[in-house]
């Protein structure tokens, strides 16, 4: 890695992270100029891939140093991880009771504050709303490093995470343009939207590398709020969602989370 990155601010570091991850849902996006449908199978394999990654992401590189930052301030690490933790699920709740959407798959009902918008629309904010904890993961994993005792290792270890994330966006990229265009929109609209959804992680992952660059004695807090944020997301929608379907194919999200967690383990020690 060259020293010019691990000399970038937090907040920069998070862009390119977060830029990243971004790019990876607009090139899973634009599977959708090959391919006009998408196996239940397969999608439950991508659901579940992502989910595996979003929850050895948790552990690794978010409550892991954070209940080592936790104790190197003199803090009760259960107490501030747990506090955390249970934070990031309430924001991810209320965000989920406020904002207007709409989840693939069998259930067809709105969720959120009564609107007007369109289902294309209501689909994409659904995956819209768990980007932004992912987002926020790769930002305060950028601004933990700033602070941590090798920089250096540190900003790996938060490349790891924003590499983990956007392996999973990219077949998370497909899964919201490929159904878009079963919805019957155009091939560019769908793509239109699927990127979109990813626009989100950047504007969150800047201002997670803000928060804990400038309040360090918060960064056990925010690792722990945005492993709480995940962990939702997965419990509450991708999981859920990846068993929609036969016994037989619900084994496909079941082999998706357990490949998508040994590769996000393997990133995190590799590289953490």
């Amino acid at each position: 890695m060259t020293e010019w990155f691990v000399n970038l601010a937090p907040w920069q570091q998070a862009l390119a992270g977060t830029a990243f991850t971004y790019g990876m849902t607009a090139l899973g996006a634009a599977l959708v100029f090959f391919f006009k449908e998408i196996k239940k199978d397969v999608l439950n394999l991508m659901l579940g891939f992502a989910s595996g990654v979003m929850i050895a992401a948790s552990f690794w590189s978010l409550l892991d140093p954070a209940i080592e930052r936790a104790r190197e301030n003199g803090d009760i690490p259960w107490l501030v991880v747990g506090i955390g933790f249970i934070l990031g699920g309430l924001f991810l709740y209320l965000a989920d009771r406020v904002i207007p959407h709409m989840h693939f798959g069998d259930n067809q009902e709105q969720e959120g504050m009564p609107s007007h918008l369109k289902r294309t629309v209501l689909l994409v904010f659904s995956i819209t709303l768990h980007n932004i904890p992912e987002g926020l993961a790769v930002g305060v994993a950028f601004g933990a490093a700033a602070s941590a005792d090798n920089p250096a290792q540190a900003v790996l270890g938060a490349m790891a995470v924003a590499i983990g994330i956007g392996i999973q966006n990219f077949p998370e990229g497909a899964a919201v343009s490929i159904p878009l265009r079963q919805e019957g929109l155009s091939r560019w609209k769908s793509f239109l939207y699927g990127q979109a959804s990813g626009l989100v992680e950047p504007m969150a992952g800047i201002a997670g590398a803000l928060l804990v660059a400038h309040m360090t004695s918060i960064l056990p807090y925010a690792l722990a709020f945005a492993a709480g944020a995940m962990i939702y997301v997965v419990v509450e929608e991708l999981i859920p969602e990846a068993q929609q379907t036969t016994t037989k194919g619900a084994h496909y999200g079941v082999f998706g989370v357990m490949t998508g967690f040994v590769i996000m383990m393997i990133l995190d020690v590799a590289l953490g």
